[in-house]
């Protein structure tokens, strides 16, 4: 980690965010949720909105930067904003889009922790790790969530304790503009281990599915007949591990009955970069991010497509929602195709 007398006055991610709302202040709707300070610097804490006004309009949400050191998941979405930006220049059929939809976006989460290059915010807090929740069974020492203190990696936060200010204006944007209407969607960029990149659902804490399982089996399958050759894995994330305290999780309970909330997590691999150029293994930096130039414009282009399909899905839930007997197939499907993994 840096010494914090080198630490810098400013990054480019926060610099580019209100560049980026700046040129679009006539087309966003940006607020500040909360500020966080970290040592002398304040650091705003930004949302915008784009796309119509109808309270009642499904919505798309992309989420960005809550741990400070995957800056990866930061550009992807400020490379998305910018090309919204270009685009609505030119692009009438964007235009016409975007007066059915609300794109919602808060692609900075942390920027406390991004300046300080930490994954926790300033307080030592995990943000991803914040919930309430407790996981219904065994988590991984240390990664599942701990309370020993902020000195280790992974900190909840003190037992019932407030949620971080970060935490917090989170799960009330979502709140407030995503499951406030009857059918939202949530995309968070993060950046980590792993050999491939994959796309997570709930839940973290327990095995047992999500009740809008149908739902997400028919957005997947509809992924897969769009984009045949995208290389995600998509899957619940206790396939994978079980977690205390996911954002996600909290988000998706606390949707009101009747309403449908599809949140998503898509986690970068990183372990492709590091094999490409074993050095960067040795910063901070170079675990979670591509460190070459090529290979960093590689991820943003190779990602776009993901984010304008999950735009257009939005934008039409009404046309491959799965209803009656097409979502009872649905639900046989999803529970045979993403039954929990036999213990060896």
């Amino acid at each position: 980690m840096p010494r914090l007398h080198l630490l810098p006055d400013t990054f480019s991610e926060h610099e580019d965010l209100q560049a980026i709302l700046e040129a679009g202040s006539a087309l966003f709707d940006t607020r500040t949720e909360c500020e966080v300070q970290i040592r002398q610097r304040r650091f705003p804490v930004y949302s915008a909105r784009l796309g119509s006004r109808d309270p009642q309009a499904p919505a798309i949400g992309f989420f960005g930067g809550i741990h400070g050191l995957e800056r990866i998941g930061t550009q992807l979405l400020l490379d998305y904003m910018r090309a919204l930006l270009s685009r609505l220049e030119w692009d009438e059929l964007l235009h016409q889009q975007l007066q059915n939809v609300q794109l919602v976006f808060m692609p900075l989460v942390n920027p406390g922790g991004m300046w300080a290059w930490t994954r926790s915010n300033p307080s030592g807090v995990d943000l991803m790790r914040n919930g309430p929740q407790d996981a219904d069974d065994r988590v991984p020492f240390l990664a599942g969530g701990q309370r020993l203190g902020p000195w280790l990696p992974w900190y909840r936060g003190a037992r019932g304790a407030p949620l971080e200010d970060e935490s917090a204006a989170v799960l009330r944007v979502v709140q407030q503009e995503l499951t406030a209407r009857p059918f939202s969607l949530a995309l968070d960029c993060h950046s980590g281990y792993g050999w491939g990149d994959s796309i997570w659902f709930p839940y973290a804490r327990t095995r047992q599915f999500m009740p809008h399982l149908p739902e997400m089996f028919a957005l997947k399958t509809m992924f897969e007949q769009s984009h045949p050759h995208h290389g995600y894995a998509f899957e619940p994330q206790s396939r994978q591990y079980l977690a205390h305290g996911d954002l996600w999780d909290c988000a998706y309970d606390q949707a009101p009955p009747g309403h449908i909330f599809l949140p998503m997590t898509l986690e970068l691999g990183s372990w492709l970069w590091i094999k490409k150029n074993p050095g960067q293994l040795f910063t901070r930096h170079g675990m979670f991010n591509p460190i070459k130039e090529h290979r960093t414009k590689r991820v943003l282009r190779r990602h776009a497509n993901l984010l304008d399909f999950l735009t257009r899905a939005a934008f039409a839930p009404h046309r491959w929602l799965p209803a009656n007997d097409r979502r009872a197939r649905l639900l046989a499907y999803a529970h045979d195709y993403w039954r929990p993994r036999r213990a060896a």
